[in-house]
């Protein structure tokens, strides 16, 4: 089969490797869609590598149709399935633990489908496992029209929480506005830790951490849960631990890649039991910004790093 592999210039190539090989409780998947994220930027610049066990090509979520099941799974050659990986999505077949694998949900497309698994997993791991978000809390998440953003901002609406977020441009305030956002920060524009003391947020969900992190935490209600799952502004700031202790917030760090496989598949099955409906009726949406084919995974990769996506970035095989 072939894969995305990374050069030793870091450049992306399609080249060919052997075929997956797959355990008693895996399924084999041939791949139609891969979804990008940001954690692929960081394995490409050698700095987040896969659990081990999994390949070490790019790759956290999948769509496809299944071409091989173990006899006692609830999958059958020909079905349509999404699935959340350790790594390896950037290729044409990959074997995963069947307990990591989705259906469909019902009316939606492959593209659509990729776009699924890692973000609303990974929203549903920090919003709700770590944070516990109830219905009234405020929830502040970071950048909120990547395709992370698009997730957790749906996913705190359905709850019936408050949403505060960021954004760096009018079209991407205008975009979140429409998925329900209540209050709209242009990072840009306006000086986010002003707007933050005026809500006070319970759950935080933060990819960016950096310098401006301990002049947030100044802002937030007692016993706020802050999660730090990415450090995009960077990785130090000064904090006041008197007025941290005090007020018992607690700040979290957190990484979806890292659980068990059978936390992972107890995120997943919540997922399908709770949203499945909501996907497939549309009440939650799957914004597509553009779907490349794999073979143009440079050009997918540049507009992440160019943050002009507007939702997810997909790459597709056919």
């Amino acid at each position: 089969m072939h894969v995305i592999k990374i050069a030793e210039d870091r450049s992306l190539r399609w080249v060919e490797v052997p075929d997956p090989v797959i355990k008693d409780d895996e399924i084999l998947i041939d791949v139609r869609a891969a979804a990008l994220n940001r954690a692929d930027l960081l394995q490409r610049a050698g700095h987040y590598p896969p659990p081990p066990g999994w390949p070490d090509w790019m790759g956290l979520e999948v769509a496809g149709t299944v071409s091989k099941a173990p006899a006692d799974s609830r999958w059958q050659v020909g079905d349509k399935v999404c699935a959340l990986l350790g790594g390896g999505g950037y290729a044409e077949q990959v074997a995963v633990p069947a307990d990591m694998v989705l259906p469909i949900p019902e009316g939606l497309s492959f593209v659509e489908a990729a776009a699924i698994p890692e973000a609303f997993a990974t929203s549903h791991l920090n919003l709700c496992i770590e944070g516990g978000l109830q219905s009234g809390d405020t929830a502040f998440i970071q950048a909120g029209a990547s395709g992370l953003g698009v997730a957790a901002i749906q996913l705190a609406k359905a709850i019936g929480a408050k949403v505060v977020t960021t954004v760096g441009s009018d079209d991407k305030a205008a975009l979140v506005n429409r998925l329900g956002a209540d209050v709209v920060i242009n990072h840009r524009k306006e000086n986010v830790a002003e707007v933050l003391a005026r809500h006070p947020v319970n759950v935080a969900m933060d990819c960016v951490a950096g310098p401006d992190l301990g002049s947030y935490l100044e802002t937030v209600a007692a016993g706020c849960r802050w999660i730090v799952i990415a450090t995009l502004g960077g990785s130090t700031s000064d904090i006041n631990m008197n007025s941290f202790f005090r007020r018992g917030i607690k700040l979290i760090g957190s990484t979806l890649r890292s659980r068990t496989t059978q936390m992972k598949a107890e995120i997943l099955a919540d997922l399908e039991k709770q949203y499945w409906q909501a996907f497939s009726s549309r009440q939650i949406q799957l914004l597509i910004h553009k779907a490349l084919p794999i073979t143009q995974a440079e050009q997918a990769h540049a507009i992440l790093e160019r943050n002009e996506n507007l939702g997810k970035v997909v790459l597709t095989i056919e």
